[in-house]
């Protein structure tokens, strides 16, 4: 006997099972939308080999996360010579930005020769993210001043932070440094792990409050104290530490809220000295650096990116 759904074969036919609607249903894939703005990444600080791999595994993270995502890398002190035809090897963002603009333009003047019947391009040609953590006003001005100076029609977003994922983050560089459990269930000691975490950031007052609202949830993770410093005010990091001794604290970290690319070198070993304790790393390219590069783009044009693989929809 035949059905319509196969030949009678004398053994059971397995059918896919109809889509059913429902809250664990995976969510469809997203991808950028034809023509979307280009997400430039804004990296502050001295352009080095270091730092470019850094940010362009930052960019490889977004581009996973929005499959189709035209992600570029700007420097705040990057080489202002770019041209269609050559790229200097550390583009500043003012030439990157006024690039974008350039071939936008281009496609359109292409397009109208072709006798396509195509509208002049409006709105952003890019969305500029700083690759920071937290505030820094001198370097958002200075972002802000290249956005102007490149003549293209952008959007600058706030920076990555505060974040529960940079909380995440924070413990994780703490954890690989031995400076803190890797589990929230402390199933196991680490015999060095820190009672007393100082939050290490720059940008001046403004970045040392808003680093405490990620210090909080830090605190939360690890159940001890964390207190938010400015490497850049002298004196700072080390009223910090005499404040978390005097409460009770003796083994202090030092865990730099700073992905890395704006810390001038020497600087956190200094601080590590003046505190008297052991530092973990930067964030650097950790996962949620990118994902939440990507998380500022995506708001400021609308879009929600596909959910992380095996997260339920709600």
């Amino acid at each position: 006997m035949s059905s319509p759904t196969g030949p009678a074969s004398g053994l059971p036919v397995r059918m896919p099972r109809p889509r059913q609607p429902g809250r664990h249903r995976r969510p469809e894939p997203v991808a950028a939308p034809e023509g979307a703005p280009a997400l430039v990444l804004a990296v502050p600080g001295a352009p080095s080999t270091t730092t470019r791999q850094l940010a362009e595994e930052v960019v490889s993270i977004a581009r996973s996360e929005l499959p189709g995502l035209d992600a570029r890398i700007g420097y705040v002190d990057g080489e202002e010579d770019a041209t269609v035809t050559s790229f200097p090897e550390f583009p500043s963002l003012e030439s990157v930005l006024a690039h974008a603009a350039a071939e936008r333009t281009a496609r359109f003047e292409r397009a109208r020769e072709a006798g396509a019947d195509a509208a002049e391009p409006e709105g952003a040609v890019a969305v500029v993210v700083p690759l920071l953590a937290g505030p820094d006003s001198t370097l958002t001005l200075r972002i802000r001043e290249a956005v102007a100076a490149s003549g293209a029609p952008a959007e600058l977003t706030d920076v990555l932070g505060p974040h529960p994922l940079l909380a995440e983050a924070l413990h994780v560089r703490l954890s690989e440094a031995g400076l803190a459990r890797a589990d929230r269930a402390r199933l196991f000691t680490v015999a060095t792990a820190a009672d007393g975490i100082i939050l290490a950031t720059v940008g001046g007052e403004e970045a040392v409050q808003a680093a405490g609202i990620t210090g909080m949830l830090l605190a939360a993770r690890l159940a001890v104290p964390v207190m938010a410093a400015a490497l850049d005010q002298e004196g700072s990091i080390a009223a910090i530490a005499e404040q978390l001794r005097g409460s009770g604290s003796a083994q202090l970290a030092l865990a730099p809220y700073l992905i890395g690319p704006e810390l001038d070198e020497g600087l956190l070993d200094a601080a590590a000295k003046e505190a008297g304790c052991s530092a973990a790393e930067p964030l650097g390219p950790y996962p949620a650096i990118g994902k939440l590069a990507l998380s500022k783009y995506t708001t400021a044009l609308g879009i929600a990116p596909q959910q992380p693989s095996g997260a339920p929809v709600h």
